[in-house]
């Protein structure tokens, strides 16, 4: 795997990506992961809808051409699109603008500078898609990002026993390259057209864990 994409899987990239629970912090609030096995169904359940979702995008972004900019614009306004979610909005572009912000001094290039001129705080994926250049490890970053986050949440949360959540993890190696290899077949295509699988459940998840962020303390941001 390219370097630049094993630097951004790693947890310890600075990128803001460990105060984000996916999900999870609002699901364990209401019972809905409480052990292992609902854990490995809450991250299924993510890596097939928000994580394939990502994935692709990530995946096109490695692309665009001459006007790569123009490319990237809008792909960050087809994932709006595809983003009910203000709360997930919001959680997308605050770990896209901590990870450009990292890139920055680490892989400084003209391509990031335009991609910031033109979304100062573009979406989490199209800032993977841009900084690793080949479509299927750009998804598989993503993808990893979408299950890895609740996993961690989870056993700050809930006490897991971390040896038992990373054997979760895993058990998802057949699934996370099942959907970042369909993602990387959307290499080439038109931001338009790329797909939109939702997950109302992780919708409504984020918008009640925002409404209760901002009424009581909470560990995770979203």
């Amino acid at each position: 795997m390219d370097p630049v994409a094993l630097m951004l899987a790693d947890s310890r990239f600075p990128g803001g990506g460990h105060v984000h629970s996916g999900g999870l912090e609002e699901a364990a609030a209401r019972r809905l992961v409480t052990d292992e096995a609902s854990l490995r169904s809450f991250l299924v359940g993510r890596l097939r809808t928000a994580g394939a979702l990502a994935a692709a995008f990530a995946a096109a972004a490695t692309g665009g051409g001459p006007d790569r900019a123009a490319h990237h614009a809008e792909l960050d306004s087809e994932l709006d699109a595809r983003t009910p979610s203000p709360a997930q909005r919001a959680a997308s572009r605050t770990q896209g603008r901590g990870i450009a912000r990292a890139a920055r001094r680490a892989w400084p290039s003209r391509a990031l500078d335009d991609l910031l001129r033109v979304a100062p705080r573009p979406h989490h994926p199209v800032v993977v898609g841009l900084l690793v250049a080949d479509p299927f490890e750009a998804a598989q970053v993503v993808a990893y990002h979408a299950v890895t986050g609740p996993a961690t949440a989870a056993i700050r949360l809930l006490g897991l026993d971390p040896f038992g959540v990373n054997a979760v993890l895993a058990r998802l190696a057949g699934e996370l390259d099942a959907v970042a290899r369909a993602a990387a077949a959307h290499a080439g295509t038109p931001p338009a057209d790329l797909p939109a699988p939702g997950s109302p459940g992780l919708d409504l998840l984020a918008e009640a864990h925002d409404r209760h962020h901002r009424e009581e303390v909470r560990l995770f941001v979203s």
